[in-house]
């Protein structure tokens, strides 16, 4: 097991390039969290450095410090990877961890605090110390690749808000379905039939929204 790392002010410093100067004021803006106390001593770790390497790497990204500071309150305030994933509840998909400079780098220029805090609240992000969590890899690469397509971020997830009320009804509809006529645990015996179903259809709704009308 690795032994947890401690740093006195000046160490962190160093080890992150920046002044103690810098440090106490990013510590005043509240952008790192408060170091642990002895007595006047205060003691900081590797949560702290990968924060401030975090900060580093938002700044060359263009970020203002103000955005920076939203952000970090979206991370100390976001969802924890518990209550995202939840615990002993089956699931098909698989999470993905990211440093908020990863985040970053796969939504150019569009992670915003407004963004950041939608995403928590549908669900799709969570944190971890300084890592954050999406709860799903399919979906990390679908809404990142349709940014690369030119879609805003925001429309993106309003659209996934959308689609989360209609995907809940069909669910609704299907474990309905089964449990009129069978006991509960052959709701996750019977779910790849409900996706089946879910994704012909899906194809065949777009199939006729994408079919040109025939002129005469």
């Amino acid at each position: 097991m690795t032994e947890k790392r401690e740093y006195r002010m000046e160490e962190l410093a160093r080890l992150a390039g920046i002044t103690v100067r810098t440090l106490r004021f990013y510590r005043e803006r509240k952008l790192i969290p408060p170091p642990r106390r002895e007595g006047r001593i205060a003691w900081y770790d590797d949560h702290h450095l990968a924060r401030l390497r975090t900060i580093a790497a938002l700044l060359e990204r263009g970020h203002t410090l103000n955005g920076i500071a939203e952000l970090a309150d979206a991370f100390d305030h976001g969802r924890d990877v518990g209550d995202l994933l939840g615990v002993g509840e089956p699931t098909e998909e698989t999470p993905v961890r990211l440093t908020p400079e990863e985040l970053a780098a796969r939504f150019e220029g569009e992670v915003s605090a407004e963004n950041l805090a939608a995403a928590m609240e549908l669900g799709y992000l969570g944190t971890d110390g300084d890592e954050l969590v999406h709860i799903s890899h399919r979906l990390l690469e679908v809404s990142s690749a349709l940014v690369r397509e030119g879609i805003p971020l925001g429309e993106v997830l309003q659209a996934g808000a959308r689609v989360r009320e209609h995907a809940d009804a069909l669910a609704g509809l299907f474990a309905d379905l089964i449990l009129r006529h069978a006991a509960e645990p052959e709701l996750h015996r019977l779910r790849p039939l409900a996706r089946s179903v879910v994704e012909a259809e899906l194809s065949l709704a777009l199939d006729r929204r994408l079919q040109r009308p025939r002129h005469g």
